[in-house]
């Protein structure tokens, strides 16, 4: 392999992670400029919900088809155009005036991201030896993480200084930089063996995700014994389970079910979904108490996640020599008990706690997500031939995806319950009763007005009290995911990736 070529594949990163980037500034930039919209927009509390979950259920709806697009016609193609009409969906988003046309623009940026996401991870398999592809993995996964706080950030100082569009224009030129990188640097690949279009398991796959997730989403809103979530979970479920059997039946299944019997796909997908599952329970509650407790505003808390960051820039570049010698089962394991212990810590939090705390424990999540998380993505990922890296990698991402809704509805179920649990509000009329239950913030609006300092300890006691709830559930999904990787992940990688790798290094190398 030559050193121009190599240096090549490292450029090709760089426009991978810028695509990543762009999709999760959008991830974390919406909710802080949704009153503004509501107000301009004159939205209701219903189309406000609409614009998240109208982005949400296209997203998981079009990976699977995604993938499908990109191993036929071309994943570098595929990302391209993926990148335009993320793009020009984020013009029309911040130029929307109405409700309605902002709710179709969320619809056509999550069919962008829906393409970018699935494509991205496919290409790293076939780009990628053994020995290189964690660290690719690594940083592809590092700029996914770093919009969460860069997001607030960013979006925070745009609606201080401009509109509420301009936290979408930030996009735009992400997008552009993104496209001219992909354009000059990355080698393109797709199936060499085109096969028939599974329309029927197109079709059971998409309804399937976006059911189920629109349950989810209603399982948060409206409670889980709620029909609005029962019926599209269970219809979701069925769809799934007629995919099944429609695979099994098809003479070119869209997905090759055979890839779920080895233990290094099927491992490293649900170790990826605990991580994610654990993710959840941080980014949804940390910025709530950084704003509400320690009295930050969206931009103060961005900057307060940048430990974690942090953490997990260190863990992944040395997960790879951690791989290397302790093997990719003990490394994994180790990431999760260290993510694990960091939770742990992090639950002994209470009112007086400051930004120290918050910032050592973040710090050693991150440290913890550094070690597990490109190693377990490695052990799926490179599972995946050249020919089915596109779906293979909408799978993957498909199940993590519906696993991190799961866990921000349950995680915030939990909040939510252990929140209300350690209130006494019964002595105030029932309109303060009902904000103070919706939301610490709520409560604390209510105790301003009311002018009660004990009202305002006790809404904040009981916040963080249901704060440390959620970690110490999330720590216990991290001890379970190290138990998973303990019983479940191969000790070490096999060598399937290399020849695929090596024939697209060959590619590139043409080009």
């Amino acid at each position: 392999m030559s050193a121009d070529l190599g240096a090549r594949r490292w450029w090709a990163v760089g426009a991978l992670v810028l695509a990543s980037l762009v999709v999760g500034f959008d991830v974390t930039i919406l909710s802080l400029a949704l009153p503004a919209m509501a107000d301009d927009l004159g939205a209701n509390n219903v189309e406000l919900q609409w614009f998240v979950t109208s982005y949400t259920l296209v997203f998981a709806a079009g990976m699977i088809p995604a993938g499908v697009l990109g191993d036929r016609y071309g994943r570098k193609k595929i990302l391209l155009a993926a990148l335009v009409i993320f793009g020009l969906a984020s013009l029309a988003c911040a130029y929307s005036t109405s409700s309605g046309t902002f709710i179709a623009a969320r619809a056509v940026l999550g069919l962008g991201a829906a393409l970018i996401m699935p494509t991205t991870l496919s290409l790293l398999p076939v780009m990628f030896s053994d020995e290189e592809r964690p660290k690719a993995i690594g940083a592809v996964a590092g700029a996914a993480m770093l919009a969460y706080p860069l997001g607030p950030i960013l979006g925070g100082y745009l609606l201080n200084h401009f509109w509420w569009g301009a936290v979408f224009l930030i996009n735009v030129p992400v997008v552009i930089i993104a496209f001219l990188a992909v354009s000059a640097w990355l080698p393109e690949s797709k199936a060499s063996q085109v096969k028939r279009f599974d329309v029927g398991g197109l079709v059971f796959s998409s309804v399937g995700l976006a059911a189920m997730t629109y349950g989810v989403i209603q399982g948060g809103e409206k409670g889980w014994t709620d029909v609005t979530t029962l019926a599209p979970l269970l219809g979701g479920l069925l769809a799934v389970v007629v995919f099944v059997l429609w695979e099994k039946r098809a003479t070119d299944p869209l997905v090759d079910l055979s890839l779920f019997r080895s233990a290094r796909f099927t491992s490293g997908t649900l170790l990826g979904t605990v991580i994610n599952f654990t993710m959840f329970g941080v980014l949804f509650t940390m910025p709530q108490y950084y704003q509400a407790i320690l009295g930050t505003d969206a931009m103060g808390s961005g900057f307060r996640l940048l430990p974690m960051v942090g953490g997990l820039l260190v863990g992944v570049s040395i997960a790879g020599k951690i791989a290397k010698a302790m093997g990719p089962k003990a490394a994994v394991a180790l990431g999760f008990v260290l993510l694990a212990a960091a939770l742990f810590y992090g639950a002994t939090t209470d009112t007086g706690s400051g930004t120290g705390l918050a910032a050592t424990w973040t710090a050693a999540y991150g440290l913890g997500l550094g070690f597990a998380l490109p190693t377990a993505m490695d052990a799926a990922l490179g599972e995946l031939s050249t020919e089915s890296a596109g779906v293979g990698s909408a799978v993957n991402q498909s199940i993590r995806t519906l696993g991190g809704s799961f866990g921000a509805a349950i995680l915030g179920s939990i909040l939510n319950s252990s929140y209300r649990g350690k209130l006494d509000v019964g002595d105030l009329p029932q309109r303060a009763q009902d904000a103070i239950q919706d939301s610490v913030f709520g409560g604390l609006a209510v105790a301003r007005a009311v002018k009660s300092s004990e009202l305002a300890d006790m809404v904040s006691s009981a916040f963080v009290h249901g704060l440390d709830v959620v970690l110490v559930v999330s720590a216990g999904l991290g001890l379970f995911g190290a138990l998973l990787a303990a019983v479940m992940l191969p000790r070490q990688v096999g060598d399937r990736a290399t020849e695929p790798a090596k024939s697209q290094h060959e590619a590139a190398d043409a080009a």
